[in-house]
């Protein structure tokens, strides 16, 4: 999951993209970077790290230029290069500069498919880099000095019959303009709008509508599944349908965990989401324990507050913060390996012990992944004095990895994976778990735009939207996922890819 930003303005955009990445770094906390347009040519600054971290004061003086993206990168693949940092660029045709937040599925074939006929090279094992030469050369077959609005559209058209998976798309065209685009099932979220200034009308198009109201513009629409916007320098604004293959089923995944609460996506709030999402929790554990003895509801911050919240309300019992954040360290749910991820949790939650001593505590969490972080804040409770230590997840059992672009670890990592909801409690010490139903989570999704009749729920229920992922994928998935696997590819460091995948790429009998 990634964080994605254009912007078209009539002075220097850099300071807004900064304050953009900023607002949208929950979706992203791996690398940051920008580049912008301006006197002919291309400004960047990309690197490893938190967008504060990234751009520093002498850095902003050299981003000129009135046209620029921005991402900031959550890694789907446990590699942290800063090789991998986007925005990515080539310079033929026109120069391209391309930000992407979700993952191909088809990745692998598009690698050769692009070396051997569109005789492009790729630099990383990166899939947005594949997906920047597929949209390069699409657009080089049209052949033009100067491309129209038209142009660009065949050229995301072109992309959509090659690319397969989940995908929200900024790409910065010199000296033309910004294009934005969404997969044909709309998986990966993407939203456009507009601020006037004395100089005239200005254009944002980001991963969620938080960035642009905070930057004081007006949200004009979602871009569609399959539609693509495209936003010229002098500001004109051109919107096709790129792809008429469309079927709307966003990740839901967005409005449990990912996205901020005072985002709108897709016409449906996510906070409103959550709240409807303790709702129907609050009314399971009514009708299988109408005899409960919780004493005090807790949330596991931050994402799972709001659903908490009306829980405990619905219920009639106490709602207390008992578990403190240190805003300092980064989401246990994205860091490779499981060592790291269970002494992390430790730095970064504490228990105020009065809320918990002699007390029957209802923790209540967004979801839960591996496992890891439940089980040590449930020991966290105990050592705190609770007598009893119940739990309860907004979401469903995480059954199955995710393919498009959320980096749900290996299945065997998936605690649920195989398991009954009994057994999954007491692996993480509950004294009992209880889990959001499927529909329920549906339903409370749904109930914000009754448009959208189905959701990505494939982490949930194992059915992948774009309908291309079969056995063998998953099981390649697994070998690259799993935490060894990560942690050998954190420990070293590489710009292009090892002997063997050369080889694999570009031999024919490979």
């Amino acid at each position: 999951m990634c964080g994605v930003v254009g912007v078209v303005a009539q002075s220097g955009v850099s300071q807004t993209l900064y304050d953009a990445l900023t607002i949208l770094q929950h979706r992203g906390q791996d690398a940051a970077g920008m580049m912008i347009y301006g006197g002919g040519r291309f400004n960047q600054r990309k690197g490893n790290g938190f967008v504060r971290d990234v751009f520093r004061q002498h850095h902003m003086e050299h981003l000129i230029g009135d046209l620029g993206v921005g991402h900031c990168r959550y890694p789907t693949a446990g590699s942290s290069s800063p090789a991998l940092a986007q925005p990515f660029y080539v310079n033929s045709p026109y120069g391209i500069a391309l930000a992407h937040n979700g993952n191909l599925v088809n990745a692998e074939d598009l690698k050769r498919e692009v070396f051997r006929e569109d005789l492009r090279h790729i630099n990383t094992d990166s899939d947005s880099e594949v997906m920047l030469n597929v949209f390069a050369h699409e657009l080089q077959k049209v052949g033009k000095l100067t491309p129209t609005p038209s142009d660009i559209f065949h050229a995301v058209k072109g992309l959509h019959r090659r690319c397969s998976g989940g995908y929200a798309v900024v790409a910065m065209i010199a000296d033309y303009g910004i294009v934005g685009f969404r997969d044909p099932h709309g998986i990966r979220p993407l939203v456009y709008g507009r601020r006037e200034t004395s100089t005239g009308p200005e254009y944002m198009i980001a991963s969620e509508s938080v960035a642009l109201r905070s930057q004081g513009f007006e949200c004009i629409a979602d871009v569609a599944p399959g539609q693509a916007v495209f936003i010229e320098r002098s500001g004109a604004i051109h919107i096709e349908q790129c792809s008429h293959d469309v079927a709307h089923t966003p990740c839901i995944f967005e409005y449990v965990y990912f996205a901020r609460p005072d985002s709108i996506i897709d016409d449906i709030s996510v906070y409103k989401a959550r709240l409807r999402m303790g709702e129907k929790l609050a009314e399971k554990i009514m009708r299988l324990y109408p005899d409960h003895d919780i004493d005090v509801v807790i949330p596991i911050p931050d994402s799972s507050r709001v659903s908490a919240q009306v829980l405990a309300h619905n219920m009639n019992l106490k709602f207390r913060e008992g578990l403190i954040k240190n805003r300092y360290i980064g989401r246990t749910f994205i860091m490779p390996g499981q060592s790291m991820r269970k002494k992390s949790v430790r730095q970064k939650l504490n228990a105020i012990e009065l809320e918990f001593q002699d007390k029957n505590v209802l923790l209540v969490d967004d979801s839960i992944v591996r496992g890891t972080t439940c089980n040590e804040i449930i020991q966290m409770a105990r050592e705190a004095g609770a007598k009893k230590v119940y739990f309860a997840s907004a979401a469903p059992p995480v059954r199955y990895p995710n393919v498009y672009g959320i980096d749900m670890p290996s299945v065997d990592e998936l605690i649920a994976h195989n398991k009954t909801v009994e057994q999954i409690g007491f692996e993480i010490g509950a004294d009992w778990l209880v889990y959001q139903d499927l529909e329920d989570l549906v339903d409370a999704a749904r109930e914000g735009n009754p448009a959208i009749e189905n959701f990505d729920c494939a982490v949930f229920d194992g059915k992948y939207v774009t309908g291309d992922v079969d056995q063998d994928y998953l099981e390649q998935l697994n070998t690259r996922r799993n935490d060894q696997a990560q942690a050998e590819e954190s420990n070293g460091f590489s710009t292009v890819p090892d002997e063997a995948s050369v080889v694999d790429l570009y031999n024919d009998n490979s």
